[in-house]
């Protein structure tokens, strides 16, 4: 038992190497193995709390622990992974030297990071709202970087379907999702505590929606899940205030 209740630690820091990984390869211009470091990065997110509640191994070091490991997996990885993506766009070469780059080309490779700090942010708000126990309010990191690593691998295995993607667009999904990370939008969590259908009913219509768009779309229908995620959310957020 001892040695069981590190295990929910030990898949965190799993997760924590997944993205600090994720973060050499995308910066390396290898974006396809960032991607897939991140999938396997949130998989071990959602494992280490179904370990923490199911061996009752709860400690303040693991709370802080999973906060650092989804700074990195999912606030810096999906920004250097956007970073990578306008130095393509730019340059038309994801591995052009920074140095080589224009100074305001410069400027727009480097602005994706501005996501770490609003995920930051994010985790910090987290960790000291109250509010926050059984719901979130506004959007994880975990569904940002899981967005982002979704749609960035779309693009390099169809890049004819996005023509239309520019340097600018690119720019303004960053601050569409920093903007969301620290809104006060609330939005059900994705972690289930137990499986029963009526606690679990938005949970297990999103999975249903996420087999449909997985099955019509390939590994893109994730971004489209994590879209609807945000749009269902919102739209039941201002419903619900203009009710009252």
């Amino acid at each position: 038992m001892r040695i069981a209740k590190h295990i929910p630690n030990f898949l965190t820091s799993l997760n924590l190497a997944c993205g600090a990984l994720a973060v050499f390869f995308a910066l390396d211009g290898h974006v396809e193995w960032a991607v897939w470091l991140i999938f396997i990065g949130a998989l071990f997110d959602f494992s280490d709390g179904f370990a923490a509640r199911a061996l009752k191994a709860y400690s303040d070091m693991g709370k802080e622990l999973d906060s650092l490991a989804d700074l990195i997996s999912f606030g810096v990885a999906p920004a250097a992974i956007f970073s990578t993506l306008v130095k393509q766009l730019i340059t038309g070469d994801a591995t052009t030297p920074f140095d080589t780059l224009l100074f305001s080309d410069k400027v727009l490779v480097l602005t994706p990071f501005i996501l770490v700090v609003f995920s930051g942010l994010r985790l910090a708000k987290f960790n000291v709202d109250i509010r926050q126990t059984e719901s979130f309010l506004g959007l994880t990191t975990t569904a940002s970087g899981i967005f982002t690593a979704s749609f960035a691998y779309i693009i390099f295995k169809q890049p004819e379907m996005f023509d239309w993607l520019n340097v600018y667009i690119i720019i303004a999904m960053v601050a569409f999702f920093s903007i969301m990370l620290v809104s006060e939008v609330p939005m059900f969590s994705l972690k289930f505590k137990n499986f029963r259908f009526n606690e679990n009913r938005e949970r297990f219509l999103l999975l249903a929606l996420a087999l449909i768009f997985i099955v019509w779309l390939g590994v893109g229908g994730i971004a489209a899940t994590i879209l609807y995620y945000i749009l269902y959310s919102t739209a039941k957020w201002i419903f619900t205030h203009k009710n009252k």
